[in-house]
């Protein structure tokens, strides 16, 4: 192994210890001193905290002079909240820096070329490998800001037959303890949780993080309420325990577009099949975790309403990537597949 890629390694395991669901990208830096010997190691911890190459910095002091940052992501070349990184690189004396993802905002991007005009020796990193990890860090930071919308997971809850409540419109519980306490790491890792305004009348759920008590636990992610029906006075939505945005709209770019504003880039649709089906319609479903229950009810609704396709040759047809048992359940993962879309 490359002396370099050991460091990245390091470098990604720092950044993996940052809050997947913040507004920033997670990155983790490691500097070494002229001789290579590991001086710090740092990570961004969220917004308007030190990044991670400052953090990196601080704890190496004096002994960066000379030396190499090795980072997950390209410095920012943009001061925000906290200065540029470009510029706290410089004035500790590093003479080499290693990346191993461009930054595609536009705000921040163009460190690298900063620093090498600067006379330092810029490289991207060559390992196909470490640059996949990377990647994978930021998987939905990264998206939205290459393709200006959040990362849209769909999460649905359905029994064998695809039915998500029975014909009187009960529907708790179809999934077992396992799968329920799974939804709630998914929604921990999310930053905003989405429904319509038809499930908060049907179903007035709380759509926060909740621990084996039902108690709210840790950090919470944005409740977004899409549609023009009021939300009733009393519901759940509204009980203080996370923030709450109601946008009176059935538009999905437009709750996307509103979202994105907000630093949200991984939302959680879970709301009922008329939602689902207006984000699948519009291309705007990039993931679907779906938990099945061996349970058969033979009537009631369906996970997804109608998607405007005629014939089996219009089918969204979805990649799966994984399947997990969960006690009696099973979640399987998947992707849309690029080269089919539902016709609106």
């Amino acid at each position: 192994m490359h002396e370099h890629t050991a460091l990245m390694q390091r470098a990604l395991v720092a950044a993996r210890l940052g809050p997947e669901a913040d507004p920033n990208p997670r990155v983790g830096c490691v500097v070494t001193d002229r001789a290579g010997t590991v001086v710090g190691t740092g990570h961004h911890r969220g917004a308007g905290t030190p990044h991670a190459e400052v953090d990196a910095l601080a704890r190496a002091g004096s002994a960066a002079r000379g030396g190499t940052a090795v980072v997950t992501l390209e410095p920012c070349d943009h001061a925000g909240r906290t200065g540029p990184c470009t510029e706290a690189l410089l004035a500790a004396g590093i003479t080499s820096v290693r990346y191993a993802v461009a930054d595609p905002d536009p705000k921040a991007a163009g460190g690298a070329e900063h620093l090498r005009r600067a006379g330092l020796d810029v490289h991207v990193e060559d390992d196909p490998a470490m640059r996949a990890a990377a990647e994978a860090v930021n998987a939905t930071w990264l998206h939205a800001r290459r393709t200006g919308r959040p990362f849209v997971t769909w999460k649905t809850a359905s029994t064998l037959d695809g039915r998500t409540a029975a014909a009187d419109g009960s529907s708790r519980w179809i999934t077992g303890e396992a799968a329920r306490a799974d939804v709630h790491r998914l929604r921990a890792r999310v930053g905003a949780v989405l429904v319509g305004t038809g499930t908060v009348l049907a179903d007035d759920p709380a759509l926060t993080v909740r621990d084996a008590d039902g108690h709210p636990a840790g950090r919470q992610p944005l409740r977004v309420v899409a549609g023009r029906r009021p939300v009733p006075a009393g519901a759940r939505l509204l009980d203080g325990h996370a923030e709450t945005l109601v946008l009176p709209t059935h538009d999905p770019t437009e709750v996307l577009a509103a979202l994105l504003d907000r630093g949200v880039h991984h939302v959680l649709l879970e709301g009922g099949a008329t939602l689902a089906a207006a984000f699948l319609r519009a291309g705007l479903v990039d993931e679907v975790v779906a938990y099945l229950a061996p349970v058969l009810l033979g009537a009631g609704p369906a996970a997804v309403g109608d998607l405007g396709i005629g014939s089996i040759e219009g089918a969204v047809r979805l990649e799966t990537t994984d399947v997990t048992v969960l006690g009696d359940d099973v979640r399987i993962t998947a992707r849309p597949r690029t080269d089919h879309h539902p016709r609106s």
